[in-house]
């Protein structure tokens, strides 16, 4: 068994924060431990909260961590940050977030930055929230970064999708036309203290009714003013219910092996871009078609299409790291 995986299963948080290092560094290490903790993972639940800019995400993130900590149940934070484009690290950090949890031992918190990644969440997350999984943690908060339109990405980790949104969000019928209306588990209204918020929740609820969305489960619409903590509890009450539904109905089975089928294609695709792009670097043929590519002597679809049906293109490359 790996040592660092031995580590992380009996315990050890400083296991856990070194095989978190080691994936951000893609450690040939972390990939053999990562085969030894896939076995022991299942066990937590994991919420996912995402919205766009100013919706208040981290504050609610502070207080439902609060809230969960106060039944003995440990929480493990993912906080997906911008990148910088100076040092590559996450701008935002762990460290200005959630400071008042920093003491508690039952508490986990970890930024993971971008990386100029589209879709707000970068693939490591997922292997992220394995090892914290494995590690005994009982609930993992995962928040994305609200850059643009909602982030969609938050769907292939969380076993519950918080979408958050607040009074100044902008038309909340443009909202739910971003895609957010096929993801959202839960809508959160916060700052509910400020004018126009009921009217939002309103809004959110027609857009639900005549929305196709599930027969089995309806997105309920909550009022929360995270900064003082109102309508936190009631969050976490309609996410406990959000997982007995799933958990009874067979429907959390079904969605956690769709992430990991999709996690498996995406593992897939990246590899052999990767390998196509070795190619590029050192195979003149296909060169020779770029060139004609850029030089407008053929389109890029049919020229895709007669290389790799042509005798320049050979397989073997499939199979070369």
């Amino acid at each position: 068994m790996s040592e660092i995986a031995e580590r992380l299963l009996a315990g050890e948080q400083r296991a856990l924060s070194r095989l978190i290092t080691l994936l951000e560094r893609r450690d040939p290490a972390a990939a053999e431990a990562m085969k030894v903790v896939d076995g022991h993972t299942g066990r937590a639940y994991t919420v996912g909260i995402t919205g766009p800019p100013g919706a208040g995400k981290s504050t609610i993130v502070d207080q439902l961590t609060q809230s969960v900590r106060s039944t003995g149940s440990t929480v493990g934070i993912i906080a997906v940050d911008p990148t910088s484009p100076f040092s590559g690290g996450a701008i935002l950090g762990d460290r200005i977030r959630m400071q008042r949890h920093y003491l508690d031992s039952g508490v986990y918190i970890r930024s993971v930055a971008t990386r100029g990644q589209s879709g707000g969440l970068p693939r490591i997350v997922k292997s992220m929230v394995r090892a914290l999984d494995a590690a005994g943690t009982d609930l993992i908060l995962v928040e994305t970064v609200g850059v643009g339109q909602t982030e969609l990405g938050i769907i292939s980790v969380a076993d519950t999708v918080l979408v958050a949104m607040n009074p100044e969000s902008g038309d909340a019928i443009q909202t739910l036309k971003a895609g957010v209306m096929e993801i959202a588990d839960i809508f959160l209204v916060n700052k509910a203290d400020r004018d126009g918020a009921n009217q939002m929740a309103t809004a959110i609820t027609g857009m639900l009714h005549m929305a196709l969305t599930s027969p089995w489960w309806s997105p309920p619409v909550l009022l929360t003013t995270a900064h003082t903590g109102e309508g936190i509890e009631d969050l976490w009450e309609k996410i406990q219910d959000h997982r007995e539904f799933q958990t009874t109905s067979g429907e959390l089975e079904k969605r956690r092996g769709r992430q990991r089928k999709q996690e498996f294609l995406e593992a897939v695709e990246e590899a052999l871009a990767q390998r196509l792009r070795n190619k590029v670097k050192n195979d003149p043929d296909l060169n020779a078609t770029l060139e004609k590519v850029a030089a407008k002597e053929t389109d890029p679809y049919s020229a895709a299409s007669e290389y790799l049906e042509s005798s320049l293109f050979s397989a073997d490359w499939l199979n070369t790291p």
